[in-house]
Parts: C-alpha cells; structure tokens; sequence
C-alpha cells in the first residue's frame, strides 16, 4: 500500500465519521421474523440508483432475493445461488468460486464478470470482475449474514456505479434491526463436508445496535478429490448508532477459506459437431470426479523471483480478505448526504488446472516419447511399475496432459470512498429529485501465474497418479511425472504463460441525476464521467531452457523445459482514459398496480489487467497501441410493463445491446462488437400455502465485428443459449415447508465458430424443511437430484481426434442435512 496513492480517499473517510450505505432498504428491518418471506421490499429498491423507490415508479429491471429463499436454495455457493435470478447468465461450474456472469446476452468471450458489478452492501467487491484467473466471486462468500440479494439489469447501473454498464449484483448483510440469532450446522448427506453457520444480531440500546455471524466448515466438497478441499470461513461484523436525521455504521469482514476450483472434465463426444452425444469414460464420473489426487498435493515450480518453490495443490481457491468500512447518513440545509467508505486488503492463491487435453495412451507416449517409448507410474501405490498395456489403462486408455497453475495472488487491495448528495425540490405541481457525487477507487492488482505441466491417468475417486515415459533408449522424458515446470506440453508457445504483473488503477468519476415526477409521469437522466489512471509494470515469460531442478547435477527429463520471467526486462505500464456515461428514462404509473417505461443507456468498462497481459501495451511508452481498447463500451435500450397486486406481481421487459469488447483468449488479442436483443419475464405469486416465483429471459445475440476472425460475423457468441429459465414453487403447511427449484437453458455453441453445440438442460433442487418446535428445525437440501450430466462449457471448437472433450459441467446430485436452532 502506497499511502500517497490514497489521500483523496483519506480525505474523504471522515465524512463517514458524521453519515449512508447505498441501501436504503438496509435501515428496515431485516426480517418481520426468522422465515419472513422479505427482508428488504421490491418497493424500496435501490441497488444502482439515485434513490430508493417503488420498483413501479422507477424506469429499472430489477429482482430481489430474499433472507428465507437463500436459506432454502442450500448455499452451495455464490454462482449456483444467482442462477436463480431472470436475465443473468451464471456458469455454475467452478465451485465456490472462479465463476462467469453475464446479463442478457453481453457478451462472455472471457472468465470473470466483465460488464457486471458485485457489491458488498454498496460497494464493488472488485472493481474488475474479470481479473484473470481470478474472478470476483472468489471473494464473496453466501452465508446467513446474508439478508438478502438485489440485482438491477441494465437500467442507471451504467451511472451510478463504475464499470457495471451491464448491471449490478448488490449482497446486502443483516444490520441488527431483528434482535436474536442462529446456530445452524449442515452435513453431507451423500459427500463428505461439515459446516457450523452462526449470527447473533442485538439492540445495544435504544439508538445502537450490532450484528454479527459467519462460518467454518471442513471436508471434501460435492466433487472427490481425494483430500479435504474445503477448509475454512469467514466472520463480519457491524454496528449502528442512529441519531436524528441519520445513522454511522462501522464494519469488518475476514474471509480465509479454501475450496477446490473445478478443472475441466473428460467427456466422450460421439456424432457431428452439429449433433453430438456426451458421456463418460469408462473409470471416472465428470458429475462427481475431478482430476485432483491425493498423490498429486504439491506444485512444484519457479517463484517471481526465478527461485525453485513449492506450492499446496490442495489449497485451490485460497482467498483472504481483510475488509473495514464506514457507512454513514446525515441531513444538510435540505440535502441528504450519504458517504460510503471501504478499505479491503485482499491476496491468496488459486491453484488449479487449466487445459488439459486427453489422449490415447497408445498415441500420445510414442508422441512424446519417440518409438518404441515405454510409460510407467510415477507416484502411488504402483510407483515404478511399468504399465504393459497401456491401450487397456484405468479400462479407458487415457492420459491427460495436466496443465497446472498457480495464480499467486499478491495483492488484490482496493478502496472505496462513494459520497454522494440528494434532495428533492417541489417544482411546478411535481417533485425534482436532485443527486450529485463523487466516487473514487484504487484497484491494486499484484499477481504472479506459475505453471507445470504433468503427465496423469484418468482416474476418478481421487485416486490417479501420475506417470513417466522412458524413451526405447532408456533416456527419461518426465521426471516424477512432471513433464516441465512450465507450460510446456506441445501446442503451448515456448514463451507462454508465465508472468508476474504488479499494476494499479486509480478510478476519479463525478456524477449527477434528474428526476422530475409529476402525476403519474417521471422523467430523468443521469450521467457520470469516469477518468482511469493505469500504472505499474509487467514482467513476462522469458522461455524454457534446462535448469537441475532436483540438484543431481544433471540436466534431464522435465529439467530441460524449464520456464522462467524475464526479470531484467520488465515492461513499464503508464496511461490514462476519460469516458462518459448516460441514462435518459421515462416512467408512466398507468394505474396504482401497473406502469411501463423506457430507457436508453451508454455505459463503459474501463479494461484492466487483460490488456497488459494480451499485448495491447507499447513496451516502448507504456501507453496503449490504441487507446480505443482502455475502455468499452455498452450502448443498451429497454423497454417494459410492470404489475403488481394482490399477490401477484410481473415484469416484461425487451431490450437491445450492443457492447464492444477488447479481450485476449489463448494468447490472441481481439476487438468484437456483440449485438444482443431479447424479451425478459419475471414473476411471482403467492395465494395461502403455495407461492411461485418465475422467469425466463429470450436472447438473440450475434457478433457484428471481429478484428481477428472476419468470417466470425454474424455468428452467435460461445455460451449464448437463446433461452434461460428458471421456477420456484414452495408449500408452506404449518411447520412444514417444501419447494423446488428448476433451472433451464436450451443448447449453444462452445465458442464462436459455431460448430460444436452443447446440448439444453434442465437441473432440479429439492429442499424439505420441518419445524420441530418454534426454535428448532431440520431440513434436507437435495441439489440437481436427477444427477442430470448439465454441461457449461468446453475447451475445443470440434470433436478432437481422440474423441475426449474438454468440459466443465455442473455438480451432479449432492445432498445435505441441517439442524437450525433460533435463540
């Protein structure tokens, strides 16, 4: 940390010392009592606002996920929670983190959640959330501080939060306004984990109040990896003292826990691209397995520093946060002022498997190893037995090329300082509501990414070991198994992958709104100027060359694909961007139970560490080739009707996009415009015991450029299903409840040179819960209880020769027990 680099922000915190989070909804209690159907009304709605507002006066596409349905979804984690929510596309496919999100069909060239921001009670988790290979919900955490979740889709994000054009995902914690607490525990049922969920929130006296929670929980996780992945928790902690006119809140969170990131899986693909048919391989389940070991707990590869290092394999997402924050409201001469302020120190590690391309053993140990080259185990119990007949190993006859890395996360520290001013004046029959602000951030993003290659069986149960190819000479191509202690298998360039970035961006971005509401009608605009100062350096991939790593005094094997960083020649990183964004809507309230609206948005994403790492730099001056890519932009018109009454509430809402998107994938740089346009329903009814909540969102997306591949226009974006849905049915008998969750897309392409579809699927949750008295209560959680083979992505464009497709899927049927006591 650089004090220097945080004095306006330093200048700004004392604000918080006299004043509002960005929710009003916050300051209502969070729920009526435990169970309560919403912890924050839809008519106070102010994630991505000016001002909280009936959801039908305000010309916005928004969804609210309430304290008793999180609880009932099971919280597996952050990504399987938002596949509930209409309109936003969530890749559940990497485990409690490393996940992909996107919003009515903007485009997902990337991991991460590029045009989409996660907050923490109103502010940005990460103010990119598509760090590579570290995306933002690794940060976040769904327990029962939660109370509850709002989303808003397009709509003012564009201006009242930076870098979220597409929208905002806002998780609102408990404040202490419902007096008591929980202590639940949660056990797999058919899968090793145990968790213990614990909040506690309490009046202090009449003006004070606190709230505090968390959890912890140990075991193997909804996949077999052979080890305890899952290893820790987190605890955060608020208080509020109210005063006339306002409130001071202060706040903290720790987080440090561990998880397995989920790789990709085998599949065997039969058919056409156009018409394919997955399904396993003989010896390993791509619903339950993963390719982890308990043989293989250790990376063994260069540090930033070009020195031999260690790394536990068995940490997989391994992030720790460190959050402190004031939240504070106060009256001023008419005006409400609210501050929001956040210091969060945030590193860690994610070590996991990146492409691993599957062959035949028959074929790839002749390839690797020349004619006549024999293959043996490395490490398990059969350690240094050859293997006779390798077309017959495991019953499937495979090998993986395990790619691994270690994203050694330095520092991912941010700060936050969001002040802003409203009041409303009466103006002609009407009321004018007047917001100005100023927002300032700073994103440090300190990462080193440290690879070595492995040669594997496929093997599942967390079982598979690692083997070595010997030439027909007797020469050793792998040592212990490893390959190269790099990105080395054919088809990686000598000079891939390894780099080390030390960077930071500086985020300055005044803003204001109008809003005029006369009668039934209301008008308004916002705009924002956001200016990006990017600073730091680059160190990147020097090549392989031969290096003793076992300190025999010999150079062989794996020894000789040895990669490193080029220390002495480090690139300099120095630009900076201004961009503006707008929002012009209308609002009509048609009756007390009905309104439309229309609204037509520019909103940018300022680009940060994938443009350093994707060639877009001039290493001359440390400024952009073209200064066009520090920024894209996202223009987006929508339309709708909204309805609410007497149990019954919809919106239809239709929009268009289009997005420009300046990405690097597999080394290439590229610049893409999408264009996306659709219809989006969302709905809910509730009538004594039965209550439903719905939706479905419609896309038609194509690319309209492409700077790299011409022959790409006019094709659909990799991933883009045309159809998502979801439904939420509940009962509710007395001291029993019990519900489902169903949760649909239809079939897409892997990536955008359309040829290998993914097929459509349907994924199916059950959940029971039982009242034993008013304190306690038991409930059984059964996740994709069909086991349905639910496929998000793939790494190849075709049907490889081998017939293996690289793929990630969903978590099969996983199901879990709790016990909750209230007190």
């Amino acid at each position: 940390m650089r004090f220097r680099d945080y004095r306006l922000l330093l200048a700004a915190a004392p604000l918080a010392l006299l004043a509002t989070p960005a929710l009003a909804q916050s300051e209502k209690p969070d729920a009526a009592k435990k169970g309560d159907a919403a912890p924050a009304k839809q008519e106070n709605f102010s994630t991505g606002v000016a001002k909280a507002r009936d959801q039908l006066d305000s010309a916005t596409s928004t969804s609210v996920v309430d304290e008793a349905k999180l609880g009932r979804l099971g919280m597996r984690s952050v990504s399987d929670l938002l596949r509930v929510l209409p309109g936003v596309r969530s890749e559940a496919d990497a485990g409690d983190g490393y996940g992909s999100f996107t919003i009515r069909g903007l485009p997902l060239s990337s991991t991460g959640a590029k045009f989409v921001q996660f907050q923490e009670d109103g502010l940005p988790v990460l103010e990119f959330g598509d760090i590579t290979y570290t995306s933002v919900d690794t940060f976040l955490r769904a327990d029962m501080n939660l109370a509850g979740i709002q989303a808003i889709r397009g709509g003012s994000s564009s201006t009242f939060a930076s870098n979220s054009p597409g929208g905002v995902i806002n998780f609102i914690s408990k404040t202490g306004v419902e007096e008591g607490g929980t202590i639940q525990t949660t056990f797999g049922i058919d899968y090793k984990s145990y968790r213990l969920d614990f909040d506690y929130g309490a009046h202090l006296s009449d003006t004070v109040r606190m709230h505090v929670g968390g959890f912890y929980r140990q075991g193997k996780g909804p996949r077999d990896t052979g080890f305890d992945g899952q290893r820790g928790g987190q605890i955060k902690f608020n208080l509020t003292k109210e005063f006339s006119g306002g409130y001071i809140r202060v706040y903290g969170k720790y987080l440090d826990d561990r998880s397995p990131a989920y790789g990709v899986v085998p599949l065997r693909a039969t058919g056409t691209d156009a018409k394919p048919e997955y399904q396993a391989i003989a010896g390993f389940d791509p619903k339950h397995d993963l390719l982890y070991s308990r043989n293989v707990t250790q990376l063994l590869s260069r540090d930033r520093e070009n020195q031999l290092a260690r790394y536990d394999i068995t940490d997989g997402q391994h992030p720790v946060a460190k959050a402190f924050g004031i939240e504070t409201q106060f009256g001023l001469a008419g005006w409400t002022i609210t501050d929001r302020f956040r210091y969060s120190g945030m590193s860690g590690s994610l070590v996991t498997l990146d492409a691993i391309p599957f062959g035949r053993a028959v074929d790839l140990v002749p390839q690797l190893g020349g004619a006549g080259a024999t293959l043996s185990y490395a490490n398990g119990p059969s350690a240094g037995q050859s293997i006779a007949n390798p077309a017959a190993l495991n019953g499937n006859g495979l090998l993986a090329q395990l790619t691994y890395f270690n994203n050694n996360i330095r520092s991912l520290d941010n700060m936050t300082n969001d002040l802003r001013a409203t009041r409303v004046w009466k103006l002609g029959g009407g009321e004018l509501t007047t917001t100005v602000g100023f927002y300032k951030s700073r994103q440090e993003i300190a990462i080193d990414n440290l690879w070595a290659a492995m040669l594997s069986e496929v093997r599942g149960g967390g079982d598979a070991a690692l083997v070595n190819i010997t030439t027909a000479g007797g020469v050793p191509v792998t040592s212990n198994g490893y390959y190269g202690y790099g990105a080395a298998f054919p088809g990686f360039p000598r000079t891939c992958c390894r780099m080390s970035i030390d960077t930071a961006y500086d985020i300055n971005a005044p803003y204001g709104s109008l809003n005029y509401q006369i009668g039934k009608l209301a008008i308004g605009g916002s705009v924002r100027y956001d200016h990006i100062d990017a600073s730091g350096t680059l160190i990147r991939d020097a090549g392989q060359s031969g290096f003793d790593v076992n300190g025999d005094g010999q150079i062989t094997g794996a020894e000789q694909r040895v990669s490193s960083l080029a220390l002495t020649a480090p690139v300099a990183i120095d630009y900076g961007k201004g961009y503006v964004s707008y929002s012009l809507s209308a609002n009509y309230r048609i009756a007390e139970p009905l309104s439309t609206f229309v609204r037509y948005s520019r909103g940018g994403r300022a680009n940060a560490d994938r443009l350093v790492r994707g060639g877009f730099v001039n290493p001359a001056t440390g400024s952009l080739f073209d200064m066009s890519n520090a920024v894209d932009m996202v223009r987006q018109l929508e339309g709708g009707v909204k309805f609410r009454k007497a149990g019954l509430s919809a919106q239809i809402t239709g929009f268009w996009a289009e997005a420009n998107d300046s990405n690097v994938l597999l080394g290439a740089r590229f610049t893409r415009l999408y264009q996306a346009k659709g219809v989006e329903f969302e709905g809910a009814f509730q009538r004594g015991w039965f209550s439903l909540t719905t939706g479905a969102t419609y896309t038609k997306a194509e690319i309209k450029t492409d700077s790299l591949t011409p022959a790409n226009v006019g094709k659909k974006p990799g991933r883009q299903a045309d159809l998502i849905f979801q439904a939420m049915p509940q009962v509710a008998f007395g001291k029993v409840a019990a519900g489902a969750v169903f949760v649909g897309t239809t079939g897409s392409y892997t990536d955008v040179s359309n040829r290998l579809r993914l097929p459509g699927y349907v994924t199916t949750d059950l959940f029971a819960e039982y009242r034993l008295t008013d304190r306690l209560a038991v409930s059984l959680n059964a996740n994709n209880v069909f086991d349905k083979l639910a496929i998000a992505s793939a790494n190849d464009g075709t049907i490889p020769a081998s017939g293996i497709v690289q793929a990630r899927v969903l978590n099969g049927r996983t199901i879990s027990g709790s016990i909750r006591f209230d007190f």
